[in-house]
């Protein structure tokens, strides 16, 4: 037996090490130090140019609205507060709604796992890169709290049409500051990260409104 014990634990451990020994290291989400958008300005204070190689204006989460971050979380993650990383009422209730529905209509990915994909790992699909992902999420949400994780969240996802983060997607939507967004422009947002494109206002607007109409009821559920 206790051979037996000694033998499956080393397996463990090397399994382990063997998904873990390149993973990057935390500092570079503690160093949070994103592309964002060079603005030229008049003398009277006018912008009159933007340079940027990814269009995004970083902002504290302080300046979101509480709206719009329940928003996101609605649509993205409810559980958010209350997980660790990894939501697994998330991952069984995704498993059986896409086997009644013989493919795949939801996923169980929660925001720090989003954050995960964003900065460190490629879209691939394969068990390889979920089991990376989901001990970066756990060790994310050991390092990071769960305000910091949202700020990075909110500031780096793309929502089409060239915008990164919420600021710069507000700016590019509605012509205004996210701190300025009502809730009908904050659920449309909210919407976008699923299929920036498809569920774009631009591209498809009764879809846009759709997936906004999903990410209200969200907020009241």
């Amino acid at each position: 037996m206790i051979l037996f014990i000694l033998s499956a634990g080393s397996a463990l451990f090397v399994i382990y090490w063997y998904f873990t020994r390149d993973l990057p290291a935390m500092n570079t989400l503690q160093e949070y130090n994103p592309n964002i958008i060079t603005k030229v300005y008049s003398d009277d204070g006018q912008v009159i140019g933007e340079f940027y190689i990814e269009r995004r204006v970083v902002i504290p989460l302080s300046k979101m609205p509480k709206r719009l971050i329940n928003a996101f979380l609605a649509a993205e993650d409810a559980r958010f507060f209350e997980h660790k990383g990894l939501d697994y009422q998330s991952i069984i209730r995704a498993f059986y709604i896409n086997l009644s529905a013989g493919k795949v209509v939801q996923g169980g990915s929660t925001i720090t796992q989003q954050v995960v994909k964003s900065f460190f790992l490629t879209p691939e699909r394969s068990i390889s890169r979920k089991i990376r992902e989901a001990i970066l999420a756990y060790r994310i949400e050991k390092n990071l709290s769960k305000e910091e994780i949202l700020h990075l969240y909110l500031n780096q996802i793309y929502l089409g049409n060239g915008a990164y983060g919420v600021q710069s997607a507000s700016e590019v939507y509605f012509g205004k500051d996210a701190d300025a967004l009502n809730i009908a422009e904050a659920a449309l947002l909210a919407g976008l990260p699923k299929a920036p494109s498809r569920y774009s206002p631009y591209h498809n607007f009764e879809m846009a409104k759709e997936r906004q109409r999903y990410v209200i009821t969200r907020m009241l559920e």
